[in-house]
């Protein structure tokens, strides 16, 4: 695969007023840091940076050209508007390429349409996987086919092939469930499942102590009186 390219430049421009301004023309600030490093103020411009954020996430390996120079990083942070679709603020970090890195995968199923039975729900309860490895080993993302899926055979996280590279530590247990099939649920069922939770919770309110009675359900002396 091609690296990922992004060019950025020294970012001047610092305080809150400046940039805002810097936001109005297109651009964004940000930071660029390393340990031993001091960090640095960048700038990158808008749409540039949407691009690659869009194909690298947070989990790919970028060289940002800053100075003419080129820099393996990773996007470590990405402040967005609350409700505006505006960029406020980036962080990159750089990356000693013979240094292993700790970090977080998604996880993609793909051939869900090729489910045989398709009244079944697939339910994915695992959508990313913490690993470690050197740079250049960092996959983009983890691809599970679940096409050939049914109800008895969920995919865990021992079927993933990430696990066979000698290269990558994957930090979770490997009978955990990634994806699995289930029935889908009909309204009576819900109904009764609601019972059921209002049940409990009833129980679990009897079962709470009253402040100021005895076991023996006895009223306590107040030792003012």
């Amino acid at each position: 695969m091609a690296a990922i390219k992004l060019q950025v430049e020294t970012r001047t421009e610092l305080g809150k007023n400046r940039v805002d301004k810097l936001r109005q023309n297109g651009l964004i600030p940000g930071v660029l840091y390393s340990r031993g490093e001091d960090t640095k103020h960048i700038q990158v411009d808008r749409r540039d940076f949407d691009r690659v954020y869009r194909s690298a996430g947070m989990s790919t390996l970028v060289d940002l050209e800053l100075d003419g120079k080129i820099e393996p990083v990773l996007i470590k942070e990405v402040q967005t508007h609350p409700f505006k679709d505006i960029y406020l603020h980036v962080d990159f970090q750089k990356l000693d390429m013979t240094e292993k890195v700790r970090l977080t995968i998604p996880i993609t199923l793909y051939g869900r349409e090729n489910i045989e039975d398709k009244d079944l729900i697939l339910v994915q309860q695992l959508d990313e996987i913490e690993i470690e490895c050197l740079p250049a080993d960092i996959p983009q993302s983890i691809d599970v086919d679940v096409s050939g899926m049914d109800i008895n055979t969920p995919v865990f996280v021992s079927d993933l092939e990430i696990l066979k590279n000698k290269d990558i530590s994957v930090f979770r247990e490997a009978d955990d469930v990634v994806a699995s099939l289930i029935e889908p649920v009909t309204e009576e069922e819900l109904e009764e499942l609601d019972e059921i939770d209002e049940l409990d919770e009833l129980d679990e309110a009897a079962e709470v102590p009253v402040v100021g009675e005895e076991e023996d359900g006895g009223q306590v002396e107040d030792e003012g009186e």
